[in-house]
């Protein structure tokens, strides 16, 4: 049964990367002025020694502005997400690359070194060095006041912290005595854990380089009640929404959020490391527009042509009514896969607090039951126009394969076994309108708990109402805000969850983590006092009681240490089928589409790709960088 997914995870390399490229002596056109004009250095001297150079269409031109419409400020994120500079970072075939990093050497699987792009610098100019990595590292993970719990969780290998060695300006090398597989995935993360600061800009802020009563009239005029909140508000790498902090991404916000902006300007950064095939400078396009919007009318606004490239707040159900309107607005829809295991997944809490469900949804019959009790094809036909893969969480490739039967393996739609299933465990009484009774005598409902935020969710829930009374279990929907979902998963108030299911991304290499396999994390909604056991190391939660999940912990702890890729593809293996097996989450349909609209005109956006947030970054995998406007404006 493992011999597909074997096959699917094991034989892909690392690679070394591109080669550098001398530059040419082309200035991007918006630029050019200032360069004349003595205002910025002209283009060899802003470059690093060795760019990195990135193959791009022969006809790409210079100029214009994209637009994107954005929910919420905090949606600014997006210059850092789908900028998708990283020191590392995936390419289109799921290989890690070097990107900010000229290049990278990792030794037994435990220390890692990283070579800089010597004359590589941030936005403002200033020299990107080793100096950056060692300020943070010092300076803000390991102050107290800065980080009071430390560095963060993910340079810790059980429990032990690296050393951190910057032996020249041009190399940093992390050092641990274990292997530590996360590490580089991380860093080609969607939102990694970020290792440097630009170290010229944030001392100002730090007490270990600026005179106290300075830096407390700082937060004074700032309005920040210490210098440690001040340097936070200041150090938004992530985020972007400080102006002033230099950058390594391709744009960098022009103007501070403020009062009712409702359009926030990306410039394109002078000192980006990228160059195309010529030498010619990256980005192509010289200004992003963030456009806030509401949420609920984004839709709308896209259909009227009011965004240039679009696929946040879309939702396929929302793809026909876009088509619609595409040759009058004047874009493409184009369909991505979202790579996702389950665009819709039932997630039964097996660390609930209500004993008698938790004894319930511990039992794999229970579970099993519950997922034949699904007419998936149904769903998919009624919801998605067939273009789901109906199934189990589990990953796949080409649905065509081998791992079909495993993903339908205890997904086929039987009310007569589901039915079967749930006599054999005792559960025969039943109340007067014919729901089965639990053990202590009450209606066997079970209450589903939804963000609201997702009508497709609650359609799904309504076709999976409708089969499970044919077994005598009702289901009830309960909608809440986020925050209050989260709360009450976390505390075992809720039964079960809906949600995207599990691993969003369903094409793995033996390098990613299978941890969304395991219970290792609060996170996972189905099994969280377990996982907050591994992530608290004993110290709160709940052990895993059941043996399978015991050996999921067991698989990922091996995961983590392993330096032999053909072991990582066969736990993974193994974690993948234990469970489809066990049932732990129950998947409804996967691969399901994400509509992208594309302004007519703009280029380099391929018509088929995979939306998914990690890895990917959504549109940074494809190097946004690298788009353009035909002809060069817009």
């Amino acid at each position: 049964m493992r011999r597909w997914m074997l096959g699917l995870l094991a034989g892909l390399c690392m690679s070394a990367g591109l080669p550098g490229v001398a530059p040419a002596a082309e200035e991007p056109p918006a630029l050019a002025a200032r360069v004349a004009a003595g205002g910025l250095p002209p283009l060899a001297r802003r470059l690093p020694d060795r760019p990195l150079k990135v193959q791009t269409e022969s006809e790409a031109a210079y100029g214009g502005e994209l637009r994107l419409l954005i929910g919420t400020p905090k949606d600014l994120k997006l210059l850092f997400v789908y900028g998708y500079a990283r020191l590392v970072r995936f390419d289109r075939d799921y290989q890690i690359v070097p990107d900010i990093v000229e290049r990278f050497e990792v030794t037994e699987g435990r220390i890692f070194t990283f070579h800089l792009r010597k004359g590589h610098r941030w936005s403002d100019g200033a020299p990107f060095t080793s100096a950056d990595f060692r300020y943070w590292w010092e300076h803000v993970a390991n102050n107290p006041e800065l980080s009071p719990a430390g560095p963060p969780p993910l340079l810790l290998v059980d429990g032990e912290v690296p050393s951190v060695e910057t032996p020249d300006a041009w190399t940093v090398r992390y050092r641990w005595s274990k292997p530590h597989n996360l590490l580089l995935p991380d860093q080609a993360g969607a939102a990694p854990t970020m290792l440097y600061r630009p170290a010229h800009y944030l001392k100002q802020f730090h007490p270990a380089f600026t005179e106290p009563q300075k830096l407390a009239a700082l937060a004074k005029a700032e309005r920040r009640r210490s210098w440690a909140a001040l340097h936070n508000a200041k150090d938004s790498m992530y985020v972007m929404d400080n102006p002033d902090l230099p950058t390594l991404q391709p744009w960098r916000l022009a103007v501070a959020p403020r009062g009712q902006v409702q359009v926030f300007e990306a410039q394109r950064n002078p000192y980006f490391h990228r160059v195309d095939q010529r030498g010619r400078q990256l980005p192509y396009i010289d200004r992003l527009n963030l456009v806030l919007a509401s949420p609920a009318v984004i839709a709308v606004k896209t259909s009227t042509g009011e965004a240039d490239l679009q696929a946040r707040y879309l939702n396929f159900d929302q793809y026909t009514f876009l088509k619609k309107n595409e040759r009058l607005a004047g874009y493409r829809v184009y369909l991505w896969s979202t790579a996702a295991t389950a665009a819709v997944a039932l997630y039964p809490n097996l660390t609930t607090s209500d004993p008698v469900m938790r004894s319930l949804l511990q039992d794999r019959r229970f579970r099993l039951a519950l997922s034949r009790a699904i007419d998936r094809e149904e769903i998919n036909k009624i919801l998605f126009y067939g273009f789901g893969v109906p199934g189990q969480i589990v990953v796949f490739r080409d649905p065509t394969l081998q791992q079909v039967d495993l993903r339908i393996a205890n997904a086929r739609f039987d009310l007569a076994e589901a039915n079967r299933l749930l006599d054999e465990m005792g559960l025969t009484a039943r109340d007067a309108r014919g729901f089965r009774l639990r053990p202590d005598g009450k209606r066997l409902d079970i209450i589903v708990e939804t963000a609201g935020e997702s009508t497709e969710q609650t359609d799904v829930l309504e076709l999976v109402a409708d089969t499970w009374a044919q077994i005598g279990v009702e289901l009830l929907i309960r909608p809440s805000q986020r925050e209050v979902l989260r709360r009450r998963i976390f505390s075992g108030e809720a039964v079960m969850s809906v949600g995207v299911g599990g691993g969003e991304f369903g094409l793995p290499t033996p390098d990613l983590s299978p941890g969304w396999l395991a219970p290792v994390s609060e996170a996972h909604p189905q099994w969280c006092q377990w996982g907050l056991y591994f992530e608290s190391n004993g110290r709160r939660g709940q052990p895993p009681e059941l043996p399978a999940a015991q050996r999921l912990v067991e698989l990922y702890r091996r995961w983590l240490v392993s330096t032999e890729r053909a072991e990582r593809a066969r736990i993974w293996a193994e974690m993948l089928e234990i469970n489809a097996e066990e049932v732990f989450m129950i998947g409804i349909l996967g691969g399901t589409l994400q509509p992208v609209i594309v302004a007519n005109g703009l280029r380099g956006v391929p018509e088929k790709g995979i939306y998914a947030w990690d890895p990917g970054a959504h549109f940074g995998l494809y190097s946004p960088d690298t788009f353009y406007w035909q002809g060069g404006r817009r």
